[in-house]
């Protein structure tokens, strides 16, 4: 899952920015509709987890793991500050599962979670210590995980890739860390403007505002690399 949204944030956001365009673009994660909310499919795993079954909660771990490994390697840009934030979300949903009460699906709740220390990390991240671009995990320009694997037979498109993947994520990492969150959250993961507003406890208009400016500023980024 991982390997295909990074995938796409060369091909499909770079696309997208590229020509200015703000429509949805295809995700490797199905984008489903703004529709009312539906029973939540993971009620009977939630159910287990919280009377103790920690096979249910590592079924849920299982099942959201890599997204939500996507959602904070893109917003962190660092390997090991992933990991380590990714255990402190399931470890701070395990300890929390009591206290959900099913007002929103489990999907939603752990992105929040997921979301916020995230944000707070960030914050903390600059506070001390003034983070640069080249401080940032050196393997994200050449992680596989990030490399279109279509291109492997031509040297030449994968040259221009890899000098796209770099742009694109210095362009990303300039966003502030509330625009960066919407595009990972839209073009990366797939989510739809209404799940994120619940994910983010905004306005679905604001989600919207904020990808509109992040498109824009994104494509100011990157516009030498275009106009090359």
């Amino acid at each position: 899952m991982a390997k295909r949204g990074c995938a796409l944030l060369l091909t499909g956001v770079g696309r997208r920015v590229a020509s200015g365009r703000t429509t949805p673009l295809l995700s490797s994660h199905p984008r489903l509709p703004d529709a009312p909310r539906q029973p939540d499919p993971d009620a009977d795993l939630v159910d287990r987890a919280r009377h103790g079954d920690t096979r249910a909660f590592d079924a849920l771990i299982l099942k959201y793991g890599d997204r939500l490994y996507g959602l904070v390697y893109n917003m962190t840009s660092h390997k090991e500050d992933t990991h380590d934030l990714l255990q402190e979300v399931f470890s701070t949903a395990y300890r929390s599962l009591p206290r959900f009460k099913g007002k929103s699906s489990f999907y939603t709740w752990i992105y929040q979670i997921a979301v916020n220390r995230t944000l707070n990390f960030l914050k903390k991240r600059k506070r001390r210590s003034g983070l640069s671009l080249n401080d940032l995990d050196s393997s994200v320009q050449q992680d596989p995980a990030l490399v279109d694997w279509t291109a492997e037979a031509n040297p030449e498109r994968q040259s221009n890739l890899n000098e796209l993947q770099k742009r694109l994520n210095e362009a990303l990492q300039k966003l502030s860390d509330s625009h960066r969150t919407v595009v990972t959250l839209f073009d990366i993961q797939g989510i739809p403007h209404g799940e994120i507003a619940a994910i983010l406890k905004i306005s679905e208009g604001t989600v919207r505002s904020r990808l509109h400016y992040a498109h824009q500023q994104l494509q100011t980024y990157l516009q030498d690399f275009w106009d090359r």
